[in-house]
């Protein structure tokens, strides 16, 4: 008696070509049937057929259709979500297959794209990146600064090999791994002539003066505010939000105002004086900083030397700036 499942899967096999599982992993990083068609130099309609010929082979809806639009997905099935972990891995091993047989060419190429926290990237990753391409002069080297969970999306996707962010919820988690690098508290850093610079100060005092957040949703965001409330306080609502850190240093350059940051992103400012911590105790504001993969991605030699790098600059940073000494007589 034939096995209706083990006819199934013979079939998926015999029947899965190449162009499905590219089509099917295009569209689930783009959520948009244009812009899929658009990546791939394909008509709609065809990204479509496609679509709907590996949902014919695969016996199961794979995609959910958004409600504004037939262009638009609203994202995976659970089948779905199945199938792009499988078909990931596939296209990476036919990618480094291709990689494998290019040296006779003379075309090999390494890509790695990095993700990265804007809060971290300014610590971790310019000591690892420069050892990285002394290292690897030819590889290719994209980084994107983003939001945590948007990053630990196009992990999970495939469109990043690495991400150097944090811990989140555990729904988002599925399929990642974590390595912890370190830990970061958040520092209160003012320029080097601040009123507040050279003394002793109440958070309220703080207040007193515009301050420089991170934007809603996230971590840095949610910890000011817990810090801030623990104290009977609350976030004013002129802070500017920002998750652009080069605007923040800037405009704490030019200004008085007062940059409530993870220390990493500060760090380098701190370390030469162009900035100054102020004394106040953050204890209780650390989070970790890790490094997330996917855990069924393939084998990566150029992936591993990176990962090694970050936790080399990680041990660097291990000294913490001190805050702001009071100066003789004042």
């Amino acid at each position: 008696m034939k096995d209706p499942l083990t006819d199934l899967r013979q079939d998926f096999v015999r029947n899965v070509q190449l162009r499905h599982l590219r089509c099917f992993v295009t569209v689930a990083q783009e959520r948009h049937l244009a812009r899929a068609a658009e990546r791939l130099a394909l008509s709609q309609p065809a990204v479509s057929k496609t679509l709907s010929e590996l949902e014919a082979i695969a016996g199961t809806r794979l995609v959910e259709r958004s409600n504004a639009g037939r262009r638009g997905v609203q994202g995976l099935t659970a089948a779905g979500e199945q199938l792009l972990a499988h078909a990931l891995r596939v296209l990476e091993a036919l990618d480094a297959s291709a990689q494998a047989v290019a040296p006779v060419a003379g075309e090999r190429i390494e890509r790695l794209r990095i993700g990265a926290l804007p809060s971290v990237a300014p610590a971790l990753l310019p000591p690892a990146l420069a050892r990285l391409r002394d290292s690897r002069p030819s590889v290719q080297i994209v980084v994107k600064s983003a939001a945590n969970a948007a990053l630990l999306d196009e992990l999970r996707a495939g469109e990043l090999d690495l991400v150097v962010g944090r811990m989140s919820d555990p729904r988002l988690m599925g399929g990642l791994s974590f390595e912890l690098l370190h830990t970061e508290a958040l520092v209160f850093a003012v320029r080097a002539g601040h009123p507040l610079a050279h003394k002793a100060v109440s958070v309220q005092a703080v207040l007193a003066y515009p301050l420089v957040v991170y934007g809603e949703g996230t971590i840095p965001r949610h910890n000011t505010e817990s810090f801030l409330s623990a104290r009977g306080l609350v976030l004013p609502a002129n802070a500017l939000q920002t998750l652009d850190v080069a605007v923040a240093r800037a405009l704490v350059a030019v200004s008085d105002a007062v940059w409530i940051t993870p220390l990493g992103a500060a760090r380098g400012e701190l370390d030469d004086g162009r900035l100054v911590r102020l004394r106040i105790e953050t204890a209780g504001t650390e989070e970790p900083v890790g490094l997330l993969q996917r855990s069924d991605a393939e084998p990566s030699a150029l992936r591993a030397a990176m990962a090694a790098l970050l936790r080399e600059a990680a041990k660097q940073q291990g000294a913490v700036p001190p805050t702001a000494k009071r100066k003789r007589g004042g």
